[in-house]
């Protein structure tokens, strides 16, 4: 069987929804409707305290996405087998444990592996180089795409430049592999969505995209650190997602916080799947819930219900 040819089992695992307006939602036993424009999968952060707790395994992880939320397709974070890069035994496991469930494996987050914009030529290098072992994963599971950061220094030109350079030369070596590098904005320039469309623009390559989410706007925080502190200089999320579909080869469906009416409260869903509707794109939106008002589990159920009930909506427009 194709790695990339997994059969989609729709879910048919019954789960129960503690939030107060969501039963009536879209139901949470499939990844969309016949008519659906997109796909459901769900990113590994989803359940990140869970896993850094122990609580769950990453082997765990697909066989919980089918089981307990009908979701067919997973999108891994490095950092949770980072130590099984080059297993090809535990590599194994996880296709076989993903085939039997027929769980499609889409993309590694990638993190950790070193900045791609740097301006220093030789540490960039490292860095391209540093991330050569996922490309290699990614194509061993059957994934389309690793999702990296454009993290750097410099002017916005100059770490422009860098990111052009970084970029290009990753997403050439995994040409050979059939293996797209997608950008997140993800802090820092990349949640810029012009400054990053450029980038694309000027890498100009196939297997070279982005990956919206709908977080992940502040360019700025106060304060050195990439992701503590309050942020002080914001970029339009709905510009910005806006700017990067044109080259998205996948969407990440960012969620925090929950009203009784099952709407999230920080962020225009509706609105969100709308400019996603109106690009034409027809591919995977990734859960990704990291709020701590609902339980992660919770959260991820909340999150599919708004997704497919929105979809819905714009379905019969």
């Amino acid at each position: 069987m194709n790695r990339k040819s997994f059969l989609k089992v729709a879910g048919l695992i019954a789960v129960s929804v503690s939030v107060p307006g969501l039963a009536k939602a879209a139901s949470l036993y499939s990844n969309s409707s016949s008519e659906s424009f997109f796909d459901i999968s769900l990113a590994e952060w989803s359940l990140h305290r869970h896993i850094f707790d122990d609580k769950i395994d990453h082997l765990e992880f697909p066989a919980i996405a089918k089981n307990e939320f009908g979701i067919n397709a997973v999108e891994y974070v490095n950092q949770f087998f980072a130590d099984k890069v080059n297993d090809k035994s535990y590599l194994d496991e996880m296709n076989s444990r993903c085939e039997d469930l027929g769980v499609e494996q889409l993309l590694i987050m990638v993190d950790g592996e070193g900045d791609l914009a740097v301006t220093d030529k030789q540490k960039r290098k490292a860095s391209v180089e540093n991330h050569y072992k996922w490309v290699e994963a990614a194509e061993y599971l059957g994934c389309h795409s690793i999702r990296v950061n454009t993290y750097g220094d410099g002017t916005p030109q100059e770490q422009k430049r860098a990111a052009v350079d970084g970029l290009g030369r990753l997403a050439e070596f995994a040409s050979d592999y059939d293996i797209n590098i997608i950008v997140e904005n993800h802090g820092g320039y990349s949640s810029h969505g012009q400054w990053l469309s450029e980038v694309m623009d000027e890498v100009e390559m196939e297997n070279c995209g982005t990956l919206p989410d709908f977080g992940n706007f502040c360019i700025k925080k106060k304060g050195d650190s990439r992701w503590e502190g309050e942020c002080v200089e914001e970029y339009d999320r709905y510009q910005g997602v806006k700017e990067m579909m044109p080259y998205a080869k996948g969407v990440s469906a960012k969620s925090y916080a929950f009203n009784q009416q099952g709407q999230e409260t920080t962020i225009d869903f509706r609105k969100m799947l709308n400019i996603i509707h109106m690009a034409g794109y027809n591919g995977h939106i990734g859960i990704e819930y990291e709020g701590e008002g609902l339980s992660e589990f919770e959260g991820i159920k909340a999150t599919k219900s708004l997704l497919l009930n929105i979809e819905k909506q714009l379905s019969t427009k």
